[in-house]
């Protein structure tokens, strides 16, 4: 019985074309992380599962991939643990916590923050702070896919790390600016500090309860108000307390509006006032830009990662309705988990594979739909072969990317060979063409067909390309 082919939900294959149009939209990005002197480093693909662990909060930890040990895994777990599980079913969960860190060590990364801070603390003495790097490289979470998410996607990441600046904040403003205006994107960036969100929950009294007040609220556009309310409810949070809250963080007015109710609502939060004179100063940097894109206060933006700190930044595009499509912020002491405390550090990450999908949807392909041949050569026999082949390396030394189609098969199949595949043109030798030296060359788009000598094969065709 022949076995169904298949690959696990929420992972793709991808073909020449998709495969072209993902370079295309990395080399863009790559290109202006480089542009603002950011340096690239790549992690594995598995970090050890302790280094992931507890750096995502609790909805985070349950997504991560984690991988069985290698030989028998099981052989070190007693049966009393299983003989507990029995008699004990209502403590599934621990247990099923307690056997995960006897059979798994490592696990997929979740993100390449937490592996870039543990490189950083690693590498303390190769590196020179304030360091900036760039990292390009695929991430795994188990999630439930559905249109726009995934289980293995990129994520293209830019941070700057042993710097408090500001500065650095509205570098990456600019970055993200001026990666969307080269896709040709409409995009707004939303923006927030953490320390506004911790500001606001402790005025409302629910200052104790941090996390599960930014966990329920990053929830807001996929599940609603009232929803988000209702498990601010169920974690102990009054209604006093939520009532207060929600007139300023569905404030709708102008970022200056939204400024002058927080300066109100804060002013017996040093925290929160602290996180709001860094919003101003952002604010403040960045009226300098000349942006194309627009920046907007919302005060609805959590984020759920819990080692978010400071400033948080987030990406929605204008042209096709989706999450976020790039998003990041400040960390204050993310390294410190790793033995190195009082580094700070900020940065973005673009999700590529959504990015992909906008531009996919936009039509922002258009050009690049065609594979990397430019020219293919008939094949029609041995001897013409033999002439074809020192052309086409004349081709690819001016650049050119050609091929000789393999077989000396009917004229009629390679013709159909370069339709499929979008190759704008098509280089005839025939036994007539190599007794004259030359080519007979069509234009796929037009069909015009001309006569070309061996001798400015090269010429004539780079004043195409």
């Amino acid at each position: 019985m022949n076995q169904k082919t298949s690959i696990p939900k929420g992972t793709r294959d991808f073909g020449p074309v998709p495969m072209m149009r993902r370079n295309y939209l990395f080399d863009t990005i790559r290109s202006v992380f480089q542009l603002y002197g950011y340096m690239p480093i790549e992690t594995p693909a598995m970090e050890t599962l302790e280094t992931l662990m507890g750096k995502y909060g609790e909805e985070g930890d349950k997504l991560i991939f984690k991988i069985l040990n290698s030989g028998d895994f099981a052989s070190g777990i007693k049966p009393e643990f299983f003989e507990n599980l029995l008699r004990n079913p209502e403590n599934s969960g621990q247990i099923s916590k307690t056997m995960a860190s006897q059979i798994s060590e490592k696990a997929l990364r979740y993100d390449l923050t937490v592996p870039f801070a543990r490189f950083v603390v690693q590498h303390r003495e190769e590196i020179t702070f304030p360091f900036k790097r760039y990292q390009i490289q695929p991430v795994w979470r188990a999630d439930r896919p559905q249109k726009n998410r995934y289980r293995e996607f990129y994520q293209c990441d830019v941070d700057v790390i042993g710097s408090n600046s500001l500065l650095n904040e509205a570098e990456l403003i600019k970055i993200i600016d001026e990666v969307f205006i080269r896709f040709g994107l409409n995009i707004v960036i939303k923006l927030n500090n953490r320390k506004i969100l911790a500001g606001l929950a402790e005025v409302s009294g629910m200052g104790s309860n941090l996390t599960d007040f930014t966990v329920a609220l990053d929830k807001l556009d996929k599940i609603g108000m009232e929803l988000v309310k209702k498990e601010w409810s169920s974690k102990g949070f009054s209604n006093d307390s939520i009532d207060l809250i929600i007139p300023v963080i569905g404030n709708t007015g102008s970022n200056s509006d939204k400024l002058d109710r927080l300066r109100d609502i804060l002013k017996n939060s040093g925290t929160g006032q602290k996180g709001l004179e860094e919003l101003e100063t952002l604010m403040k940097i960045i009226s300098g830009f000349d942006l194309k894109c627009s920046v907007e206060i919302d005060l609805t933006l959590a984020r759920g990662l819990n080692y978010y700190t400071g400033a948080i930044i987030e990406v929605k595009s204008l042209d096709v309705q989706m999450g976020s499509i790039c998003g990041g912020g400040r960390y204050d002491d993310l390294t410190g988990i790793f033995g190195m405390p009082g580094v700070s550090g900020v940065g973005v990450s673009f999700g590529a594979d959504r990015i992909y999908d906008v531009l996919e949807q936009t039509n922002g392909f258009t050009a690049l739909t065609h594979t990397g041949t430019q020219i293919l050569f008939l094949n029609f026999g041995p001897e013409e072969s033999a002439v074809c082949m020192p052309l086409a390396d004349q081709l690819r030394s001016a650049g050119i990317s050609c091929e000789l189609y393999p077989d000396s098969t009917k004229i009629k199949k390679q013709m159909q060979y370069a339709d499929q595949n979008k190759i704008p043109v098509v280089i005839m030798i025939g036994e007539t063409e190599r007794n004259a030296s030359q080519a007979s060359v069509k234009y796929m788009s037009s069909g015009e067909q001309v006569n070309i000598a061996f001798s400015d094969l090269t010429n004539a065709i780079g004043k195409i390309f």
